[in-house]
């Protein structure tokens, strides 16, 4: 069951290391199985180049395995409570890259320093209130963070992106990462000057259309 979700996991975890977007055993990654209300999450604690498509989980948005021999991530309930907040969301990519984790440190958003914070949809990416990691806490305080942003950085401990597939998620997730470090550059460098919220609604609007038009 779930054998392209599984190996879609394992692939994307290879890469938050590789394009350092977290380190060791850190960060997480889900798909969600709408019409079962089932998440193939990646396992607790096992290295990314070490994890096996049979390690992958299969949960339920309370936790319980429905299939697999794996601890699920102890962050399954900050996934499931992506899952809730956003309707439309298929994958969530959990990561601790140096820049968001940075600005998550300073309770510092993701502002509008770079034009591309619009491809999260909103003109900025919150910051939720610390809470411990892998509690119901957390969740709580993410999904009430959120608002209309497709991600939010976690106080002193790092961010996650919602998106309408895998690589979705993770492409968010790289580009946030991108724009906070625009951001704490520019900090470091001096006062930014953040783009108006009009300015960010055209961009939101011009990043609906962006791309190739597929042929019917």
């Amino acid at each position: 069951m779930y054998d392209k979700e599984r190996e879609a996991i394992v692939d994307f975890g290879k890469r938050l290391i590789t394009e350092h977007l977290t380190s060791g055993t850190s960060g997480n990654i889900s798909i969600f199985d709408p019409e079962k209300k089932l998440m193939i999450i990646s396992p607790s604690g096992i290295p990314y180049f070490d994890t096996k498509e049979s390690d992958i989980v299969v949960v339920g948005l309370d936790g319980k395995t429905v299939e697999g021999d794996r601890k699920p991530s102890s962050e399954w309930a900050l996934h499931a409570a992506m899952y809730e907040a956003k309707p439309e969301a298929r994958a969530v990519v959990h990561t601790h890259s140096m820049y968001c984790t940075v600005l998550a440190c300073l309770h510092e958003p993701i502002r509008a320093v770079h034009y591309v914070v619009a491809d999260a949809g909103a003109p900025e990416v919150p910051c939720a209130p610390y809470r411990t990691f892998g509690t119901i806490e957390l969740a709580k305080e993410a999904k009430d963070a959120i608002g209309e942003s497709d991600a939010v950085l976690l106080a002193n401990h790092g961010m996650l992106a919602v998106g309408k597939d895998l690589p979705s998620a993770f492409g968010l997730a790289r580009g946030m990462e991108f724009c906070a470090e625009v951001q704490y550059r520019a900090m470091c460098a001096g006062k930014p000057f953040v783009l108006p919220d009009d300015e960010m609604e055209r961009v939101i609007e011009k990043f609906k259309g962006y791309g190739q038009v597929k042929n019917r």
